[in-house]
């Protein structure tokens, strides 16, 4: 198959496995209650769950963006998609926290395999001009997926039990093989990389650190680990090694995962920042919904996940326009519309929420999240990474990708404490009245991702606008890249 040979049928059989990692970052927090009850076990531990699988998703993202420059990407998607798919199995024949925990960190590092490869592919089979389209294809698919998760999960732990939201990856993980092996291109782009060890390890460490302690600061009382090791030496610990690695990619006299030229590209520094925002609030906003929605307005996980339906589907319908208008005008307009349209739906769901809403109360909010979301993710990345020269398209695939995780993983863990926290402090307030507390953790818990989304607009007003269009009036320049 050459580049121009089918370029959307082995675009649309590289969603296929972008789609179920991207699903799977979702599809747990509509099942939370169903597991907490049957793994016999508590909130902390299944927001773990959340948080395990973002975690591993992130961390090796920087590395894993190498390896499809020198192995070819075709060949690390299928690795990955397979890890995934086992490891899918393996979290359905879980029979407690702790097993059904491990096997979402080696589902994470599957997710991790795959996704920079398909921002690589869409490089390779779309010139410039045409990147719009096909990044609005990508958006709408991450769009889609992101919010489809409960839907789907509701339907499942209804009808066959919570085991099976990991289950049903596995027919379509296998599809996803038959499709890549049939469609996708054998491409071999051969960039000899240096792998940065150092840089790997103290990444991993800090961020590991970090999130231990902002997720577990409430169950430890904000106290006492182990030994004389307090939750503030943890983070403190977490801190202190990233910024280690930060340093060890100032001084790295090889090839540093993180190549901090970069970030002198204002759009691209910008762009990377309001990734963070995105990814921290698309975690955030569902673990208090879904707890709000299935434990005070009493709906089953199946009409939990009917209710944000329209959500899902408004999101799908609006990504392919907005990726096509991308190409026509300044995408970071685009970015704060999305933005904005997020953090004034996640406000008003926070005003309608109270211990006697119904249903109803709830859509308008979810539908304008809808649009926001669905106008977020393709003209993000269109002007984040066509800023970005060829020759660091490898790399800044992988920051780029890893920020959006990154945030994902805060998001999981800061929401995770401080609804927990908050529950606590509105029992008490009340006076043992559950469905008033609930209510009150999850109205305030909301604010949080509303206050980081105000900041990921104001990063977005920084982008510069790059355009295929833009380049192309400019041949002598470089052709930006997508990787």
């Amino acid at each position: 198959m050459t580049r121009q040979a089918n370029p959307w049928s082995a675009l649309l059989a590289l969603c296929v496995g972008f789609f179920m990692i991207l699903l799977d970052t979702t599809i747990v927090a509509i099942a939370i209650p169903s597991m907490v009850t049957g793994l016999h076990t508590d909130l902390n531990s299944v927001v773990w769950v959340l948080s395990v699988y973002l975690l591993t998703f992130a961390v090796p993202m920087l590395f894993t963006s190498r390896l499809g420059d020198r192995f070819g990407p075709k060949r690390v998607f299928l690795a990955g998609l397979i890890v995934f798919t086992l490891a899918s199995l393996w979290c359905g024949l879980s029979s407690s926290a702790g097993t059904l925990i491990a096997a979402r960190a080696v589902q994470g590092l599957g997710a991790a395999l795959m996704t920079p490869q398909t921002l690589a592919f869409i490089t390779h089979l779309f010139p410039p001009s045409k990147r719009g389209p096909a990044m609005g294809l990508w958006g709408g698919v991450a769009g889609l997926a992101t919010i489809a998760g409960p839907l789907l999960g509701g339907v499942l732990v209804d009808g066959l039990g919570w085991q099976w939201i990991f289950f049903v990856n596995v027919p379509i993980g296998v599809a996803g093989m038959v499709l890549t092996v049939l469609l996708v291109p054998d491409w071999q782009p051969k960039h000899a990389h240096s792998f940065d060890v150092p840089g790997i390890l103290l990444s991993a460490a800090g961020l590991c650190l970090l999130v231990f302690g902002l997720q577990n600061g409430q169950y430890y009382d904000w106290g006492r680990v182990f030994g004389p090791f307090t939750i503030y030496e943890f983070i403190a610990a977490g801190v202190a090694l990233l910024a280690g690695f930060v340093v060890w990619q100032r001084f790295n006299p090889k090839e540093p995962l993180l190549p901090l030229s970069l970030f002198g590209n204002r759009t691209f520094s910008a762009g990377t920042l309001t990734s963070v925002t995105v990814g921290f609030t698309m975690t955030a906003m569902f673990l208090p919904l879904v707890i709000y929605i299935q434990q005070v307005m009493g709906l089953s996980p199946t009409k939990a996940g009917l209710l944000t339906a329209p959500m899902s589907l408004l999101s799908g319908l609006v990504a392919p326009f907005i990726g096509k208008l991308s190409d026509k005008t300044n995408p970071k307009y685009l970015v704060v519309f999305g933005l904005f349209g997020l953090a004034a739906g996640l406000t008003l769901i926070a005003v309608m929420v109270r211990p006697d809403s119904g249903a109803w109360a709830m859509v308008p909010g979810l539908l304008v999240c809808g649009i926001g979301t669905g106008s977020v993710f393709a003209p993000m990345s269109n002007a984040t990474m066509g800023s970005v020269q060829p020759k660091l398209a490898g790399a800044a695939s992988g920051i780029f990708n890893t920020a959006r995780q990154v945030g994902g993983v805060l998001g999981s863990a800061a929401t995770g404490v401080l609804l927990q926290a908050r529950i606590a402090a509105s029992m008490a307030g009340e006076h043992g009245n559950v469905g008033k507390a609930l209510t009150d953790a999850t109205r305030e818990t909301l604010i949080l991702p509303v206050a980081v989304l105000v900041l990921g607009m104001f990063a977005a007003m920084a982008m510069r606008r790059v355009t295929p269009r833009h380049q192309a009036e400019k041949p002598a320049q470089p052709e930006p890249a997508i990787a």
